[in-house]
């Protein structure tokens, strides 16, 4: 029997897991959806290699990858690694020149090797450089969606956000922007589809909106 669906892989942000995806319901008949993982990156591995290695963690050809925030820059890069339908990237940038001047300053100064990030197992921390929130209520929330606590993975990854070197948005890539969203402002992005109030964890406080707009989004 032909598989005539179209297939949606979901990449969380960093150090969440899929949970964050848990009000996100596409119409069955038309999309299957799969989640991916974080793992922890191997000693000096690029953001490129790890997208390779995250290419082979999807068993359908031609799916629509869409990723959350640093999610998305990856699945920006898993594109130049294998075909795909479509890119989604929420919460995130196209390239380097959206990213906000404090991680401009960061590349050039080395300060984000600074940040304390040993005290990964503090949650109001960890959702602070994962959210770019603090965090007093819904504590429990997100315990359960930042899970990926490694140090090494966290340092990793900061370090990849701050040196991503994409010079141009990729073709056939939809970018999907809150206009509150305070880790990455709109006033930066050049091209992105703005969800009204949007913040930083709209994937998760905005799903009514994605589940709305997402199957013609993936459609057009």
């Amino acid at each position: 029997m032909p598989d005539n669906k179209i297939h949606v892989y979901l990449m969380p942000g960093m150090a969440a897991n899929p949970s964050i995806f848990d009000g996100i319901h596409l119409p069955s008949e038309t999309f299957e959806t799969h989640t991916l993982e974080w793992f922890v990156p191997e000693k000096g591995m690029s953001l490129h290699d790890y997208a390779q290695k995250m290419c082979d963690k999807i068993a359908h050809p031609n799916p629509v990858l869409l990723g959350v925030s640093f999610g998305g820059m990856l699945v920006q890069e898993m594109a130049k690694c294998m075909l795909v339908q479509k890119v989604i990237v929420v919460s995130a940038v196209t390239n380097k020149h959206e990213l906000p001047k404090k991680m401009l300053f960061a590349k050039y100064t080395k300060v984000h090797k600074l940040l304390p990030t040993g005290l990964v197992n503090n949650v109001e921390l960890l959702a602070k450089y994962a959210f770019g929130e603090t965090v007093t209520k819904r504590l429990h929330l997100y315990e359960q969606y930042l899970s990926v606590r490694d140090k090494h993975y966290i340092d990793w990854a900061i370090d990849q956000i701050v040196n991503w070197n994409q010079e141009e948005e990729l073709p056939n890539v939809v970018h999907i922007h809150g206009e509150k969203d305070s880790v990455f402002p709109i006033n930066n992005m050049k091209h992105c589809i703005p969800v009204k109030n949007g913040t930083h964890t709209m994937i998760i406080h905005r799903a009514k909106w994605f589940n709305e707009h997402l199957p013609t989004i993936i459609l057009q």
